[in-house]
């Protein structure tokens, strides 16, 4: 977080990481008295929770609605509506395949 304090473009930034990756960490630049309340401000304004704070280091978690990828223990999370497709994987050729395609005749004099 800049020298400016808590703008509105600090919480836009931190509403879009947010929703990326679902916990962020932020560094807080003001003063051990404003830290309590930029952290606060930030919070309410992004709709996250305060997951820990240390030093001048605070923790954000806000769980995405699409495809949330954090779980806690015992938490079942919904599954999702298409299942995921895996890829298979395809059998190597044997090595000596594309090189017989390729043999030279030998010579018979």
């Amino acid at each position: 977080m800049g020298d400016d304090g808590v703008t509105d473009g600090v919480i836009g930034a931190l509403a879009a990481a947010l929703e990326t990756h679902e916990l962020v960490k932020v560094r807080i630049a003001d003063e051990r008295e404003g830290r309590e309340s930029a952290v606060a401000q930030l919070a309410e304004g992004t709709g996250a929770e305060v997951a820990q704070v240390m030093g001048r280091t605070a923790l954000l978690f806000k769980r995405r609605e699409k495809k949330p990828a954090i779980r806690f223990d015992g938490e079942v999370l919904p599954k999702e509506e298409k299942p995921v497709k895996v890829a298979k994987k395809k059998k190597p050729k044997a090595a000596n395949a594309k090189s017989a395609s390729r043999r030279i005749p030998k010579r018979h004099d």
